[in-house]
């Protein structure tokens, strides 16, 4: 795991009641003072990016979900479907290799590869160098597609308008309750593989309302990319907020 993020840091407990972050108690308050000004820092930077995606009326959207949740392939079907409406953007983040970017590219997308080595998530400083590897006055909808983990990215605003947070079938129903902070940060829930509903013991009832307890406000759909269910609802929730995001008065980037 990466330093920066806090999960170095001895004792886990989350403290609730720091600001907006999730900062882990412990009795060296060094560290602390230390991911803290990382923390501002970066909300900073993130305040920056959202201004750029604001300039050039691009709604941002950052996937997150553990690794083989169904980011890069949900992707796939979105490019897919709306290739002919926007002129997609991908950010990916993976610790090595670049076979999500390819995948992507193949669909017609514009996408920027970012290899972080051995950290554990993207933040703002990373997806603004990024920025800059896109065009971002052709494009409509950028994706930050996160690193595999249900825990650091949820620490880090990157900077985007919308966080869409993916959990599998295969995974259990119960993740919202055991990774509370990544699904309090969610705009939207997506529960994907749905097709194998009938071959795990996952109770979509439960893992929903475990999800609204946390986070009454944001959406759920549950999809499955092999027979095309809640596709639909999904596209249709991209196209809304699109629109909402280009009604909004442009902020005009002063750095």
């Amino acid at each position: 795991m990466c330093t920066e993020c806090g999960c170095g840091l001895p004792d886990k407990n989350l403290n609730h009641g720091h600001h907006h972050h999730d900062v882990p108690e412990t009795t060296n308050k060094k560290e602390i003072a230390v991911f803290k000004k990382i923390l501002e820092k970066n909300d900073h930077q993130a305040q920056h990016n959202r201004e750029h995606f604001d300039k050039y009326g691009i709604l941002s959207v950052n996937l997150m979900s553990s690794p083989g949740a169904g980011k890069t392939t949900l992707l796939e079907k979105t490019i897919e479907a709306l290739k002919d409406r926007y002129k997609i953007g991908v950010i990916e983040g993976d610790l090595e290799t670049e076979r999500d970017a390819e995948r992507v590219r193949n669909k017609g997308a514009v996408a920027y590869q970012i290899t972080t080595g051995q950290t554990c998530h993207l933040d703002a400083f990373m997806v603004h160098k990024g920025l800059h590897h896109l065009p971002l006055e052709e494009l409509d909808i950028v994706f930050v597609e996160n690193v595999g983990n249900l825990v650091c990215p949820a620490s880090f605003d990157v900077g985007t308008h919308l966080n869409v947070v993916l959990l599998s079938v295969p995974e259990g129903d119960d993740k919202p309750a055991k990774y509370p902070v990544m699904f309090k940060k969610a705009d939207l829930l997506i529960i994907t593989k749905a097709d194998l509903l009938p071959y795990f013991d996952f109770d979509v009832e439960r893992c929903i309302k475990e999800f609204k307890e946390l986070n009454p406000e944001a959406e759920v759909i549950v999809l499955s990319t092999k027979t095309g269910e809640g596709l639909d609802k999904w596209i249709n929730w991209l196209i809304t907020k699109k629109e909402e995001i280009t009604k909004k008065p442009a902020k005009v980037s002063q750095g």
